[in-house]
């Protein structure tokens, strides 16, 4: 017996979505871990590897790989949930931007500190410097998309 599963052209675009958003998350990611590993908020102190403290660690190599892993995360949910919108540049550097700025509020003001018994939402020189940071992921991330979108024929293509 053999079964049919009939996708609409909608449920079918997700796919596509989330991987051009992977390939988003990881390019913002990049740009964004190299500016938290230049930046030094905390007395000689570099934003990863704070990261790197979520396990524990004050291993630049495990932030960037903490750090990493969430840009992915992150990246497949901006194609999935913003990528049908993001297919142009303008749109997707706005959706970029307060993606990135959700992202800010989520992990580095909420997420992070509680998990790490600080004091969250707290605006201090680390939250002011990992604003500007999650602002870069959410820029990349967003005009990767459109850009990726873009050359392959954007997801409007799928299904047809």
């Amino acid at each position: 017996m053999t079964t049919t599963v009939r996708l609409s052209p909608r449920v079918a675009v997700l796919p596509v979505h989330a991987v051009y958003g992977a390939a988003a998350g990881l390019v913002g990611g990049v740009g964004m871990g190299i500016w938290m590993s230049v930046s030094r908020p905390m007395a000689d102190t570099a934003m990863i590897t704070m990261v790197a403290g979520l396990l524990g660690s004050t291993n630049a190599l495990v932030g960037w790989l903490i750090h990493l892993g969430i840009a992915l995360f992150a990246g497949i949910g901006f194609g999935v949930v913003l990528g049908q919108f993001a297919q142009r540049m303008a749109p997707a550097v706005v959706l970029g931007l307060a993606y990135g700025a959700l992202w800010w509020v989520l992990g580095a003001l909420w997420i992070m500190p509680a998990n790490m018994g600080m004091p969250v939402f707290d605006w201090n020189d680390v939250s002011a410097s990992s604003l500007g940071a999650h602002l870069v992921f959410g820029l990349l991330a967003g005009v990767t998309y459109a850009a990726v979108a873009r050359r392959t024929g954007g997801t409007d293509a799928v299904g047809r």
